[in-house]
């Protein structure tokens, strides 16, 4: 099949210009001015940007969590996902104490297999790496693994100690790969919390008041300084507030190799959510809690100048009615985490692009380029190119949507609510491109379960 896109506005990462693309055999085979060629499909892109399909370096589908599971499978969160113009997401198997990542990532590919329509690569959960075990981190490395995630976090869980941080890291320097931290100090966090129940705390607000933003700072802080002299680049995820900010700009500024994403969550939502009437609060649980409004200031800076480097959803849903009920007694035992795969582009354009913070190309970089430089997908993924895989989004700029779920044009995540419910938005993925077939037009789905691909990532080599 062939496909010919006329007419569109092509926006990478550093361009900006109007061409028309040709794709054939899934790549992008030829990009210039009027081509006069025939293909099998033609769009007319007039008036609309083109643009390489999101890249979404942290999901969670079909994750075992507090008792229950996300909602959204490999199946139902990549078709939502491709809805909102992402056309790649990287997810986190997740190893079992005492038990082999090899036998985890064996257990995810079961998972998704079959069930992602779009493409897709895994990092690995690590929750705890004796000597004896290190070799795996090579094996996954061989296997397209080239990251790993750690949690300073849930002890007793997914916690792992600094001794297993400095073990796991210095493989992974070694190996050329990349270290994911959740950077809480769980361990702090998890007192604070007994302390409040203790006294009677229960509601959902607890749950973002007994998580400072200096337990994050600490962690991030700490996370930086283990990998400095591990000796491997380091990753802070779902970073949510000017504290932890502060430790990854101070960081960069002497040299560390440190990245950091952010979520659209805490950029767009805030403690005052958890101030909603009855157990309404629960729906925005997530780990980092949602933070102080003034927070997102400094959040946009950081996306601007350079100290954060992606946007990311942490998408990890669980429905209100039968699975945050959970923790309606205790907020500890709220299952943490929120739908946004779907509604990441649409926001961040509207929060970034037209509210003036930062340029169209920025916003590509953002949502899409840098993840795949990062976590080795680029330039298959994340760039508008000859050779490059035809993940494209015809997005009209635009357009406007208010965010609902009720609405069908915003919401197709199997959670029965959305966390950005009403938030009007500027900007929409009207048109999705994966590997040259189309699979979503004017809202109708046109993609297939199982015709995602498993991508194995290079090794880390940059941002640049």
């Amino acid at each position: 099949m062939s496909l010919l896109i006329r007419n569109g506005r092509v926006v990478t990462a550093t361009d900006d210009y109007r061409a028309d693309l040709f794709v054939e055999d899934e790549k992008v085979s030829l990009i210039g001015a009027q081509l006069d060629l025939e293909a099998d499909q033609v769009i007319d892109a007039s008036g609309k940007l083109v643009i390489p399909g999101g890249v979404d370096p942290h999901t969670h589908m079909d994750m075992p969590f507090g008792g229950t599971t996300s909602a959204d499978d490999f199946e139902s969160g990549t078709h939502a996902a491709a809805f909102g113009g992402t056309t790649s997401i990287i997810d986190f198997a997740i190893q079992i104490k005492g038990r082999s990542t090899l036998e985890a990532l064996e257990t995810w590919h079961g998972k998704a297999t079959g069930k992602a329509s779009i493409d897709y690569g895994f990092h690995m959960i690590v929750t705890d790496m004796e000597d004896e075990r290190l070799w795996e981190m090579r094996r996954l490395a061989e296997e397209g693994v080239t990251s790993y995630k750690m949690f300073m976090a849930y002890p007793g869980v997914l916690y792992v100690d600094d001794g297993t941080l400095f073990r796991a890291m210095r493989k992974a320097g070694e190996d050329g790969t990349l270290v994911c931290m959740h950077a809480e100090n769980g361990i702090v966090i998890d007192e604070i919390v007994k302390l409040a129940l203790k006294r009677g705390e229960t509601s959902p607000k607890h749950h973002a008041l007994t998580r400072p933003t200096r337990m994050e700072a600490e962690g991030v802080h700490r996370s930086i300084a283990i990998a400095e002299v591990a000796g491997v680049p380091v990753y802070i995820v779902h970073l949510s507030c000017s504290d932890a900010l502060e430790q990854v700009t101070l960081a960069r500024n002497r040299g560390a190799l440190v990245f950091a994403e952010t979520c659209p969550q805490y950029l767009f939502l805030d403690i005052g959510h958890y101030d909603q009437a009855g157990f309404e609060g629960a729906k925005y649980v997530m780990t980092p809690p949602l933070r102080e409004r003034w927070n997102q200031d400094e959040l946009w800076r950081g996306l601007r100048f350079g100290d954060l480097q992606s946007i990311a959803t942490d998408h990890c849903p669980f429905c209100f009615k039968d699975q945050k009920a959970l923790g309606i007694k205790d907020f500890s035992k709220i299952p943490n985490g929120a739908p946004g795969v779907e509604n990441r582009m649409s926001l961040v354009y509207n929060g970034g692009v037209v509210a003036g913070r930062i340029s169209v190309n920025r916003f590509v970089e953002l949502t899409s380029t840098a993840a795949a430089k990062l976590f080795g997908l680029f330039p298959r993924k994340g760039t508008i190119a000859v050779g490059s895989d035809a993940d494209i989004v015809i997005f009209d700029p635009n357009r406007k949507e208010t965010i609902s779920a009720a609405n069908p044009c915003t919401h197709h995540m199997r959670v029965d609510y959305n966390a950005y419910e009403g938030m009007a938005v500027q900007g929409f993925s009207e048109t999705v491109i994966s590997r040259g077939k189309v699979i979503v037009k004017d809202n109708e789905w046109l993609g297939q379960p199982g015709a995602g691909n498993f991508i194995k990532r290079a090794l880390f080599s940059g941002p640049d």
